[in-house]
């Protein structure tokens, strides 16, 4: 039982902001440009609408599941201190209630509509996100991001497996320029938040190792994710476009981390931060209309 007493009741908007609605928007809009690299021309309107759906439920489901454990967490931290579970407005039953439905009804669309692979490398991205990141990675090693991420990463293969049935090169190429993006945009805001996280006892890498050692490590991260987007067009995946858009993007990826490095700054990491979401927003964006560009010429 919960140990506040909840005085407000919650409205649906409540619900709605326990499954983290940009981040599963972000995780949509990869997994729908891993369902368009995988075909040529228009996407089966099953796949697009259903497996998307059933991938968004899942999502869900396990940020609910993220809120419910970091609820003690949540509580200590300004940036987190109003949420539904943490204020008590949702209680620790109807959250968990919650995520199992969005769970069941994700996956349930998945292996009905779509297709047993997609619906099982999805359980396995819930499972890694809501139970080993959570519950265990967070508070075990300050490199919890950086295995954590894998999980974070899934949504465009799981775009291309919903499409295709099968795993691609390609698809496995999108969730690697993920896996590499995530540390320099988390440890950014890891910086910006650092006395909070040693507050509530979570060894993020700027607490653990200082914010020196974590602004090299951004900026490493970031030449070693800068080298990765280079390789949708070194494996003709995507084309000139995709290149000219990755590398000037990368080029300003590049920049705030040095910004960090040189720590004159102390806007940097929350600005890097911000950039970093633009950054992969647009990437994705290039790449998806670098590839109807292909196709309009062939």
């Amino acid at each position: 039982m919960d140990s506040r007493e909840n005085t407000q009741r919650a409205t649906w908007r409540d619900y709605l902001e326990l499954t983290k609605p940009r981040v599963v928007a972000l995780m949509i809009l990869t997994a729908l440009i891993g369902m368009c690299m995988a075909v040529p021309g228009f996407v089966p309107w099953q796949p697009l609408l259903l497996g998307n759906l059933g991938i968004a439920l899942c999502a869900g489901a396990a940020a609910a599941i993220n809120h419910l454990v970091d609820e003690r967490i949540d509580q200590q931290m300004s940036r987190t201190r109003s949420r539904p579970v943490a204020t008590g407005k949702v209680s620790q039953r109807a959250a968990a209630l919650f995520a199992a439905i969005l769970a069941l009804v994700g996956i349930g669309v998945l292996v009905i509509w779509v297709n047993t692979l997609t619906a099982v490398l999805t359980v396995a991205s819930l499972i890694g996100y809501a139970f080993v990141y959570t519950m265990f990675l967070k508070r075990a090693t300050p490199q919890n991001i950086v295995i954590g991420g894998l999980a974070g990463a899934a949504p465009p293969l799981l775009g291309w497996t919903a499409v295709t049935g099968e795993v691609h090169g390609h698809a496995l190429l999108l969730v690697l320029i993920i896996f590499a993006w995530t540390p320099p945009h988390f440890w950014a805001l890891a910086i910006h938040r650092r006395e909070e996280y040693a507050s509530v006892g979570i060894p993020m890498l700027p607490v653990t190792h200082g914010v020196r050692f974590t602004a090299l490590h951004i900026f490493l991260y970031t030449v070693i994710m800068i080298l990765i987007t280079l390789l949708p067009f070194a494996t003709l995946l995507s084309g000139w476009l995709y290149l000219v858009g990755a590398a000037i993007l990368g080029a300003v990826f590049l920049y705030w981390s040095v910004e960090i490095l040189r720590d004159k700054n102390p806007k940097a990491p929350m600005e890097t931060f911000k950039f970093s979401i633009t950054y992969l927003l647009l990437l994705f964006i290039i790449m998806l209309a670098d590839h109807w560009l292909i196709e309009l010429r062939v």
